[in-house]
């Protein structure tokens, strides 16, 4: 069993700050609970590891602009399908893992922090006021600002099936078909699911270049593998064109209709038009510019700890994408950055209390690897498997579920701690 005796020998509690209360910032502060309370931590998958001799007390407070956890690389199947909907939205406080007295969350959003005090400044969802929340140490993985229909908009678990709903009405109903703007992995994803749940809709996907997933660092035979299965699922697709103008048109019975002109000249016309071109803005402008590189990541060492000429930089730390980090970013990845970081503010917290020196471990860039769902079948890239496809490849990497179970389970988010 481990000791219980170091508690005593602190003061206070360490007052840990989470923004984003998604895979990455949820791993963080699930790790970080483990071990503050003398247990392995539940990403540790080593037969060798041990439990830490000491227990640290703790509190944890996540903000996030939404009510509850949204399994994010489930977007394309949730926005389409009606039952999935109800199971990619969970509420924060419906999530029985999360239900520990040291762990509470605010639904809002970060409007400044102040590195000498440790303070964030927040400001309220609900009664839209200001709030100050002091820390000890703060974890930064509130992510990338996403448009729709590559994420929901909605704040609210309610609102969100609603906007699904619209969503697939929209669809279902659309007179000529339906278009995707847009062959990185969200549009291919977005016009497999389309297809699949609406196979008697007309779908198709316009693309820039000559070859889908252009801006990833993946050799051609994983696009060209890609291309095959969306057309084998009936979706047609148009490469090396741009969309020019989007004009909407009379269209009888109160339906619209599109009429979108192409860079060659070409003019199609759809009852719905899906844009998944939309650049990913990093949500760090809480933060000062000394924290971030151009593009406005956050700068960081191998062991996670804010990298940039701040105050009190060693009780900062960012996870998931919005660090500034080599490879191909994936909840996958932000798990195990989550982990990385609760491991090390846990090591950094025991040598503030002992005078020691802090222990950390170092992640190394993430390969470039890339799964895809396509409707019935997946396809997959890494270096050592190259590039495999197929409908058991599919159950494998995503299970029934777009890999919200896998997520779910690892995380241990349906167990009462």
């Amino acid at each position: 069993m481990p000791s219980n005796d170091f508690v005593g020998t602190v003061s206070r509690k360490f007052r840990v700050l989470v923004i984003g209360g998604s895979y990455g910032g949820l791993a963080a502060a699930l790790a970080l609970i483990d071990l503050s309370q003398g247990r392995v931590p539940r990403f540790d998958c080593s037969p060798d590891s041990k439990a830490p001799a000491h227990r640290i007390p703790i509190q944890i407070t996540v903000v996030d602009k939404r009510d509850g956890y949204f399994h994010l690389i489930g977007s394309p199947k949730a926005l389409a399908c009606e039952k999935f909907a109800s199971k990619a939205w969970t509420r924060f406080q419906d999530i029985p893992g999360l239900k520990y007295p040291g762990l509470a969350f605010i639904q809002g959003t970060v409007a400044s922090v102040d590195f000498n005090g440790k303070v964030a400044h927040i400001v309220d969802a609900e009664t839209k006021n200001n709030r100050t929340e002091p820390y000890d140490y703060l974890i930064a993985g509130s992510g990338l600002r996403r448009t729709f229909p590559t994420v929901p908009q909605s704040l609210h678990r309610n609102d969100f099936l609603q906007e699904a709903k619209d969503h697939m009405s929209d669809v279902k109903h659309a007179r000529d078909g339906v278009v995707v703007v847009g062959g990185g992995a969200v549009g291919v994803e977005m016009a497999a699911e389309l297809k699949m749940l609406n196979p008697q809709q007309k779908v198709t996907l316009i693309h820039s270049r000559k070859r889908l997933l252009s801006s990833e660092p993946l050799p051609d035979d994983f696009a060209e593998r890609v291309l095959s299965i969306l057309r084998e699922t009936g979706v047609e697709v148009i490469l090396e064109q741009r969309v020019i103008e989007t004009t909407a048109v009379d269209a009888e019975h109160d339906t619209r209709v599109w009429r979108l002109t192409l860079s060659d000249g070409r003019t199609l016309t759809t009852g719905h038009v899906l844009s998944a071109i939309s650049q990913s803005i990093p949500t760090s402008t809480y933060l000062p510019k000394e924290a971030l590189n151009p593009e406005g990541y956050i700068k960081v060492h191998r062991s996670l700890q804010f990298s940039g000429d701040i105050p009190n930089a060693e009780h900062h730390w960012a996870v998931g994408d919005l660090t500034a980090w080599e490879g191909i970013k994936r909840c996958g990845g932000a798990m195990h950055m989550g982990h990385y970081a609760g491991v090390n503010i846990y090591q950094h917290m025991l040598a503030e209390c002992t005078g020691a020196k802090a222990d950390s471990q170092t992640l190394e860039p993430f390969p470039s690897v890339m799964g895809l769902a396509l409707g019935k079948k997946a396809v997959s890239y890494s270096p050592g498997e190259g590039t495999r496809e197929g409908e058991d490849l599919m159950e494998s990497l995503f299970g029934k579920d777009m890999g919200h179970s896998i997520c779910w389970n690892y995380m241990r988010l349906g167990e009462v701690y």
